[in-house]
């Protein structure tokens, strides 16, 4: 694995379109990162062999998304001391608030950072963010975001 500073995880292929949101946010704001498919159930092992090339590749951020049961954030941030971060997908009978719930409520110790649901835009810039905690060119990239927003409303009058 290339040096990157973010991987995404997403528990199926089905979770890509939501997921290309959190892929547009680091193409703009020029963060390097990798986008994987790892279940927490189907390949637990592929999923921790994915984390260890990660970090080793520099990774400081992990983002997972997934549907329904929602392990995979947990899985990873079992297996990482790095921050994490849970997108639940609107999928199944309950349309993603099975996914969130699993997601927000991690036990004791494991804290995961959760978007809501298909919430893969503010997954992207609250990455941004932490790594922009140790890079002033990304805290800068970030304040003239903000201010374009801001622009963007008041031109709304």
């Amino acid at each position: 694995m290339e040096n990157i500073q973010v991987l995404i995880l997403m528990g199926s292929k089905n979770d890509m379109p939501v997921m290309k949101k959190t892929e547009a946010v680091f193409d703009e704001f020029g963060v390097a990162y990798k986008t994987l498919v790892r279940s927490a159930h189907r390949t637990p092992e592929a999923t921790v062999e994915a984390i260890k090339e990660a970090e080793e590749a520099g990774c400081q951020v992990f983002i997972c998304a997934a549907g329904m049961a929602a392990h995979l954030a947990g899985v990873v941030c079992s297996k990482t001391v790095k921050p994490v971060i849970g997108v639940p997908i609107a999928s199944g009978a309950l349309n993603g608030e099975d996914a969130l719930l699993s997601t927000v409520m991690m036990p004791p110790g494991m804290p995961v950072a959760t978007v809501g649901i298909n919430g893969s835009k503010n997954a992207g810039l609250l990455a941004v963010q932490m790594l922009a905690q140790n890079d002033e060119d990304l805290a800068h990239k970030l304040r003239f975001d903000r201010a374009k927003q801001a622009e963007a409303i008041l031109a709304d009058d």
